[in-house]
């Protein structure tokens, strides 16, 4: 919904999610982030006049934004002109994002607030001081509008392993967002953040479980991973999904999506949705058989970790 790699107008948006709704999904995902409050515009127009306690919503808190700038840059990937956005983890920034993204939402209250995108692979060399006001500023203050009944729930939204773990260690979360990092395509750099979730009743959501699109066509791998192009050693890798679920007469997309769900830990999987025909799709690749040979096989070609639950 925030014009990711490519533009979409805004009658498309309103339709995808109306019909996301008509066939029943009842969890939606945004961030400030994405397009710039274009994403959150737009979910809080089409949902406006649905009644609020029948879905649960989550946005994320981390950047603010900034209007009316030049966009020449465009390696973001949004299709947004005017607009960027900056880091800001100070209990101002965020009592002013939330308060922003309430009002983009068209709504009072926010049931899952995910701290987002803090971590060494995100922030480099001021990863320390991110990571100390994140604990001294942004969680305190999250949990004081949990307390407040703002916010049903926090946690945080990223797509690193080791910030979960020393979040984890030293302030209690409610949940985790985490994107691309425990998928049908890898698991190793989730394993720890996994069990530790599992043992204190932490939610995992997981994002991102195309791994940006490497694992989403029908056809065969595509062009990104991690938010960026893919490697010809990760697409050879991807081929071997496409190759084992064909051979066991399995759609690797339908894997994909419900691969997470095995794990007792998680309790959502999210994917970007930018049009009705895609909301088809994720509802058809949720309610598809893949058959237990597909699952044997991809472990046996060593393309699931040995151990890991499956469906």
């Amino acid at each position: 919904m925030g014009n990711l790699y490519a533009g979409v107008s805004d009658q498309a948006a309103r339709e995808a999610i109306a019909h996301a709704w008509r066939q029943g999904i009842r969890h939606v995902d945004t961030a400030p982030y994405y397009g710039y409050g274009l994403s959150e515009a737009r979910i809080g127009e089409a949902l406006e006049g649905i009644e609020r306690s029948s879905y649960t919503l989550s946005t994320k808190v981390g950047r603010l934004i900034d209007v009316d700038v030049d966009r020449a840059d465009r390696s973001d990937g949004f299709a947004v002109d005017g607009r960027r956005a900056h880091f800001n983890y100070t209990r101002d920034g965020i009592l002013r994002s939330l308060d922003s993204s309430l009002r983009r939402l068209r709504t009072d209250r926010i049931d899952l607030l995910l701290l987002h995108d803090i971590g060494a692979l995100t922030h480099g060399s001021r990863h320390p001081q991110v990571l100390a006001q994140a604990l001294d500023e942004a969680l305190p203050t999250m949990a004081e509008l949990r307390g407040q009944g703002v916010v049903g729930a926090i946690g945080l939204g990223v797509n690193e392993e080791a910030v979960c773990l020393d979040v984890m260690d030293r302030f209690p979360l409610d949940a985790i967002m985490l994107a691309g990092r425990y998928t049908l395509f890898e698991q190793a750099h989730s394993r720890s953040v996994m069990a530790r979730a599992q043992a204190d009743g932490v939610s995992v959501l997981i994002a991102g479980p195309y791994n940006s699109g490497l694992l989403g066509a029908d056809a065969g791998p595509g062009d990104t991973y991690d938010y960026a192009p893919a490697s010809p050693a990760i697409k050879a890798r991807a081929q071997q999904f496409y190759d084992a679920c064909a051979r066991a007469g399995a759609s690797v997309g339908a894997a994909a999506l419900q691969f997470p769900l095995a794990h007792p830990a998680v309790s959502n999987v999210v994917c970007g949705l930018r049009s009705a025909s895609e909301v088809d799709d994720a509802v058809a690749r949720m309610q598809a058989t893949v058959p237990d040979a597909a699952w044997a096989l991809l472990i046996e070609q060593g393309l699931i970790d040995q151990g890991v639950p499956t469906p």
